[in-house]
């Protein structure tokens, strides 16, 4: 009865409060919006879904450049760390990588100016992107947050 009188409250007070002109008692159950990115290897592509708060996705496909021979890219399932516009790598010759998502330690999902090279193993083992798609892709992980963000890379 008490989580009920709570649930009430805060609805009323949703309802008072022009800034919670959206807030109901329902939309807590709304489907939260989301951004998943997942990268194959082998197929050197990168599928990224959107999911509004409506429950409707929109779907991306890129192809990308991942980790040439010796310098492998991570698999595994990830979420953005932190996110850098104009990073410049301290480790790869002040190599550029715009629209930097950090996903684990010094790899990123970025964008290369080497487009051609799109499609095949290109780079020391981040995740290169044509560099709209890159710019499109950063923004939608500072739109929908670095933990609503999830990051799959698969062989």
């Amino acid at each position: 009865m008490k989580t009920l009188a709570m649930l009430a409250a805060a609805a009323t007070i949703g309802f008072a409060t022009p800034s919670h002109a959206d807030f109901s008692l329902f939309s807590m159950f709304a489907p939260q919006p989301h951004l998943v990115a997942k990268v194959s290897i082998s197929q050197q592509t990168m599928d990224v879904t959107v999911v509004d708060g409506h429950g409707q996705p929109t779907t991306y496909n890129w192809k990308v450049s991942t980790g040439r021979t010796g310098f492998d890219t991570p698999t595994g399932e990830f979420h953005p760390t932190w996110l850098d516009k104009d990073h410049v790598s301290k480790t790869y010759e002040d190599a550029k990588m715009p629209y930097a998502v950090f996903f684990n330690e010094g790899y990123a999902i970025h964008a290369t100016d080497a487009v051609w090279r799109l499609g095949h193993e290109a780079s020391h083992g981040c995740v290169r992107l044509a560099p709209q798609n890159a710019e499109l892709f950063f923004d939608m992980v500072k739109t929908y947050g670095k933990w609503n963000t999830k990051i799959v890379i698969t062989d």
